[in-house]
C-alpha cells in the first residue's frame, strides 16, 4: 500500500462534476505534481486531501490510517497556499512560530522548531525581517518553512511559483525541490505549468476535465502519451488528420522503441503516407489524428516521396535553434512546427517536412465522433 493512497474520489459542485473517480498512489518521500489547464479539477483534489472540501465519495489514507473524515487540523498535513498568506506585520520567524504556538508547542520547542526550518530552506539570516522586506523567492521558502515546522506527514503546494517574476521562478524551483528532498516529505503539488510540474516532480499526474489522464515519469508522458489529450497538452506537437492504410502488430518487435500497441501507415489528408504507433488497436480505414513532435521532423526536398509541402509562416529563434511553423499546401490553414538549425529557413520559403529517420515514431489516436 502506497504511504498516500486516493480512491475512487469524486466532487460535484451543483450537480456538476469536477473530479472523477481520481486514483492515485504516492509513495513515501515521492513528490506527485497534479498537472492540468484551468478548470480541469486539480485544485479540487488539493483541497479534498486537505480537508477543505469533502469528497462525495472515495476515500483518502495516509500510512494506512483513513482520513477522509478528519477535519484539517487532524490530518497533520502542511499546507503552502498560492499567495502565501504570511502575516505582514509579522517577521519570518514569528509567522513560523505562529502555527506552533496555536498547537500548545512550547516556547524551546517553537524557537527550535523555527530555527529548523528556516535553516532548511536556507534562510536562517531572515528570521527577524517581514515579508515587506524580503524578495517573493524569500516569501515562498519561508511559506515552505512555516508548513515544515510542525513536522507534517504530508506537504501539499497549491500552485507555489505563480506569484513570482518569470526570472526568479528557475532559481526559486531549484531552491524549493532541494529543500523538500532534505526534509524527505511526500509532497503533492498542484500546477498548471508543464515547466514547474516536470521540475519539481518525480511523477506528474495529469487531469482534465475531472478524470485522471494519465500518470508517469516526465519522459514517459511525452514519449509515450496515452490519451489525445495528453499528446497534445505535454509538450510541443502537431496534429496531422488521415487515414489508416496499414496495420502491423509491433507490440515484440525486437529493439522497437514504442513497443506497445500497433504499428500504422497512415495516409495523410495532405497526401504523403507516414508511419506511426497507436496504443490498442486500429481497423484499416480508422480515421485518426497522427502527432508530430517538432524535434522529430525535418526539411527536406520538395520532391521527395511522402514529403508534406508548404511555406515557412513564422521563424522563433530560440538559440542555437529555431521553431520553425510551416503552412501547408492544399488551403486548409493546417500548420506544423519544425525545429531545426536557426538558420534552415527563411520566412516565406517554400519547405518540403518529413519524419527524422532515427526519431521514434509518433503516436497516433484514432478520432472521437461526435453525435449519432
Amino acid at each position: 500500500m502506497s504511504f498516500l493512497s486516493i480512491a475512487n474520489l469524486a466532487k460535484a459542485f451543483g450537480g456538476k462534476p469536477v473530479l472523477e473517480g481520481l486514483t492515485l498512489g504516492i509513495e513515501k518521500g515521492e513528490i506527485l505534481a497534479l498537472l492540468g489547464p484551468s478548470g480541469s479539477g486539480k485544485t479540487t483534489a488539493l483541497r479534498l486531501l486537505a480537508g477543505f472540501e469533502t469528497p462525495d465519495h472515495g476515500r483518502i489514507s495516509v500510512a494506512g490510517e483513513e482520513v477522509t473524515a478528519l477535519p484539517p487540523a487532524r490530518r497533520n498535513f502542511g499546507m503552502v497556499f498560492q499567495h502565501y498568506a504570511l502575516f505582514p506585520h509579522l517577521t519570518a520567524g514569528e509567522n513560523i512560530a505562529f502555527g506552533l504556538e496555536s498547537r500548545k508547542v512550547g516556547k524551546v520547542e517553537t524557537a527550535r522548531r523555527v530555527a529548523e526550518a528556516l535553516a532548511l530552506v536556507e534562510l536562517p539570516h531572515l528570521i527577524g525581517r517581514k515579508p515587506g522586506e524580503m524578495s517573493g523567492g524569500q516569501q515562498q521558502r519561508v511559506a515552505v518553512a512555516r508548513a515544515l515546522a510542525p513536522e507534517p506527514r504530508v506537504l501539499l503546494l497549491d500552485e507555489p511559483l505563480s506569484n513570482l517574476d518569470p526570472s526568479l521562478r528557475e532559481r526559486t524551483r531549484r531552491e524549493l525541490r532541494s529543500a523538500i528532498r532534505r526534509v524527505g516529505i511526500t509532497t503533492v503539488l498542484v500546477t498548471h505549468e508543464q515547466e514547474e510540474a516536470f521540475h519539481l516532480g518525480d511523477r506528474i499526474a495529469v487531469i482534465e476535465g475531472g478524470l485522471l489522464q494519465q500518470v508517469g515519469r516526465a519522459e514517459e508522458l511525452y514519449a509515450r502519451p496515452a490519451t489525445r489529450f495528453v499528446a497534445g497538452f505535454i509538450g510541443r506537437s502537431s496534429p496531422l488528420s488521415g487515414t489508416v492504410e496499414n496495420v502491423e502488430n509491433v507490440a515484440n518487435a525486437e529493439g522497437a522503441e514504442n513497443a506497445e500497441g500497433e504499428k500504422v501507415a497512415v495516409r495523410l489528408d495532405a497526401g504523403p503516407l507516414w508511419q506511426g504507433i497507436v496504443l490498442g488497436s486500429l481497423a484499416t480505414g480508422a480515421r485518426v489524428e497522427l502527432i508530430a513532435r517538432p524535434e522529430n521532423l525535418i526539411f527536406g526536398s520538395l520532391e521527395a516521396p511522402n514529403t508534406l509541402t508548404g511555406r515557412v509562416a513564422e521563424r522563433r529563434y530560440g538559440a542555437p535553434s529555431a521553431t520553425f511553423t510551416i503552412e501547408l499546401d492544399g488551403g486548409s490553414g493546417t500548420e506544423i512546427e519544425v525545429l531545426a538549425a536557426a538558420n534552415a529557413a527563411e520566412e516565406g520559403d517554400r519547405v518540403g517536412v518529413a519524419p527524422r529517420a532515427e526519431a521514434p515514431l509518433p503516436r497516433v489516436f484514432p478520432v472521437q465522433r461526435t453525435g449519432a
